[in-house]
């Protein structure tokens, strides 16, 4: 675990993105419709980026040999995030995740569906999804690039960004900003503490929005 993702694990969506608007990077939250199976998981980290597409021509055997390579090339220690193109069919499921889970890749965000949620639950594996669906990718589905820059909603993601995702939702920051933002984030934090402290010892919140500039 990079110094920078241990950083990140002690920082929440919502703070994420107040420090990204300030810098005028404010179109980095992938849409609300993309959540959590589980809301008590959250997960963050270096990104690594898929695209696949439906494909009605592939045999069974083609597509389930493209997906267990999928499975192999997502790096360790990054999230994976993956524009499917498809509105149909679950993009991961219970044995998959537990593949990615013990190579060490520690989430994944999917636009598009999910399935065996119950199962991934219990695993414990960070999943987020736009649906769920019974229906999977055998003889329908093949990925098409790795690493390569995707869009998701209308936030554009590179290989080498960095992901926060929580019960709020997907922030995503440009690799380029990664520490500043993170620093950023550590000082907000520390300020909402001492907002927080003034007013549980009585300090009505408007003083204390305008004494220490933060709420």
């Amino acid at each position: 675990m990079t110094d920078l993702t241990a950083r990140l694990e002690a920082c929440y969506s919502g703070a994420v993105f107040d420090v990204l608007r300030d810098l005028g990077h404010a179109n980095c939250v992938l849409p609300r419709s993309i959540a959590a199976i589980d809301p008590d998981t959250s997960v963050c980290g270096r990104v690594f980026t898929i695209r696949g597409r439906p494909d009605d021509t592939v045999d069974a055997h083609q597509s389930l040999l493209a997906w267990t390579e999928l499975l192999t090339v997502v790096p360790k220690d990054h999230v994976a995030i993956c524009q499917p193109q498809d509105d149909v069919r679950a993009l991961m499921g219970e044995l998959s995740a537990e593949a990615l889970q013990s190579r060490g890749v520690r989430g994944y965000i999917v636009d598009g569906g999910s399935r065996d949620n119950a199962f991934i639950r219990k695993l414990g594996f960070p999943l987020f999804a736009r649906f769920r669906s019974p229906r999977d990718i055998v003889a329908a589905w093949v990925p098409e690039a790795y690493g390569e820059p995707i869009t998701i909603g209308q936030v554009r993601i590179a290989t080498g960004d960095w992901v926060v995702a929580d019960i709020d939702g997907v922030v995503i920051i440009p690799e380029a900003l990664a520490e500043t933002v993170v620093a950023k984030v550590e000082d907000v934090m520390k300020q909402e503490n001492l907002v927080r402290k003034a007013i549980l010892e009585g300090m009505a919140p408007k003083d204390a929005y305008l004494r220490f500039g933060k709420f």
